[in-house]
């Protein structure tokens, strides 16, 4: 094998002598083993495969073989303004959404974000994402989407939704719902859910989207436990209404009293921790240790890189660490010492890939490198960097010595999408770009100058400081 050579289409792969992390659920970890893909599945994982004839030898020697990362929460569209808010609080970022630049963008401009947004994921090993697609004002904003998504290399869950409108009223629009079953019957959608938020206003009038989401058979995600905008009383409402579902994700899930978090437990719930954007944010501290106290199973999230880091890596690392901050500080307030940390490297791997299969209701096809699964496997390998060597605990390479410049290889479906440290489609970065540049342009030219600046740089203090984020809604 030359570094500038592809396997052919349909050729079979094997990885060779690499420290594999199956994340099977034993967590069997293999050194010096191989994975052999053939036909678009894992076939074979361990020591000295006999592979078929033809078959195309990746060098795994001095790297880590894993599943392809998942995603459970990303506000994909707003990849577009990549950077932009990385001053803001919440409050900000939703004057920003729902007063000035984000009720602005056109069905093209989503479907620019969410472009870029995919090969982003692909180029930091995230091989699935869940678009949590809530700017679709008009159902051709929600086309748009669905195509660019449909046409980028990666596994994608569409997850509707509309914030500009009432989830009780756009979910039953007719056009709305063919494109969310368009999506749900669409092959080249990995899976599809209702995206939405429950503040908990009197009457429960959310009670009419979980009933589209039962009529169409597809799950829920919710926004949960931001403070200030959807807390206890959201949960309690859903709770009483009898629609918590098992397989709902509570996306943050912060700000929660334990009662709120043994009705998801209770109900079969998941919960995507975004911790960068809670600790940005301020929807409350990264639950992590909560989530553990009432075994609710748990993903992770990047949230939206209009604010905070794109790949899974600092998620990871950010979750370990404010996990391990909050740990020692209750305890230093009862002059004690933390000997054993409770949070592992392993667990926030395992949140990452099996995590984030269960939270879709994919574990079955994904999350794992296991025979028969599909093959979406991540080769993080880098021989001239100084940081890959030694590996000795892999786990802990993967959380806290390893970047998305050291993703080498990765396979979607057994297609390779990522290959020798770049994407193996050269033209599509160019082409998001050139779609990119006529957002920003058309963005910056609405909103006038000082606008588009004073978004970017938010003044110091306030002129106005909304004590609950929801309250765009009297405006």
């Amino acid at each position: 094998m030359t570094d500038l050579a592809l396997p052919q289409d349909g050729q079979p792969i094997v990885f060779r002598n690499g420290i594999v992390l199956t994340m099977d659920e034993a967590h069997t970890v293999l050194r010096d083993a191989d994975v052999l893909v053939v036909d678009g599945k894992i076939a074979a994982v361990g020591p000295n495969i006999d592979a078929p004839d033809g078959v195309f030898e990746i060098d795994a020697a001095g790297g880590i073989v894993m599943p392809g990362m998942i995603d459970t929460h990303r506000h994909m569209w707003q990849t577009a303004m990549r950077g932009y808010g990385a001053d803001w609080t919440l409050s900000q970022y939703f004057v920003w959404y729902y007063l000035e630049h984000g009720m602005k963008f056109r069905p093209e401009d989503i479907a620019a974000g969410n472009l870029i947004s995919a090969l982003d994921a692909i180029e930091g090993g995230v091989t699935t994402s869940v678009d949590w697609s809530h700017g679709l004002s008009t159902p051709a904003h929600g086309e748009a989407a669905v195509e660019a998504l449909a046409t980028s290399p990666g596994r994608f869950v569409f997850a509707y939704g509309n914030i500009h409108a009432a989830p009780w009223e756009w979910t039953q629009d007719p056009a709305v719902r063919r494109v969310i079953t368009g999506a749900r019957d669409d092959s080249r959608i990995f899976a599809t859910q209702l995206a939405f938020d429950v503040p908990g206003d009197d009457g429960f009038p959310e009670a009419a989207a979980f009933a589209a989401a039962r009529e169409l058979g597809i799950p829920v995600t919710t926004h949960a436990g931001v403070w200030g905008a959807t807390g206890d009383k959201g949960i309690d409402m859903m709770y009483q209404h009898g629609v918590m579902q098992p397989g709902y994700t509570y996306v943050h899930a912060a700000t929660l009293s334990d009662e709120s978090y043994q009705k998801i437990a209770a109900t079969g719930g998941t919960v995507s921790l975004s911790t960068e954007s809670e600790q940005t944010c301020g929807q409350g501290y990264p639950p992590a240790s909560a989530l553990r106290k009432h075994g609710i199973p748990a993903s992770l999230s990047i949230d939206t890189s209009v604010w905070f880091s794109s790949d899974m890596f600092s998620a990871m690392r950010s979750t370990i660490g404010a996990d391990r901050s909050l740990e020692h500080y209750i305890a230093h307030q009862t002059n004690d010492t933390v000997t054993h940390a409770t949070l592992r490297v392993e667990d926030v791997v395992d949140w990452t890939t099996r995590g984030g299969a269960r939270a879709i209701g994919k574990l079955d096809e994904v999350g794992s490198l296991e025979v028969g699964k599909l093959a979406d496997v991540v080769l993080i390998k880098n021989d001239d960097s100084p940081t890959m060597t030694p590996i000795i605990n892999p786990y802990g390479h993967v959380v806290y010595q390893a970047g998305r410049g050291d993703v080498h290889t990765v396979l979607v479906g057994g297609a390779p999408v990522k290959f020798n440290s770049k994407l193996v489609d050269r033209t599509r970065v160019p082409a998001a770009r050139t779609q990119l540049e006529n957002t920003l342009e058309f963005l910056r030219g609405s909103l006038g100058e000082e606008t588009w600046n004073a978004g970017m740089f938010p003044e110091i203090p306030e002129t106005e400081i909304l004590s609950n984020p929801y309250q765009y809604r009297t405006r």
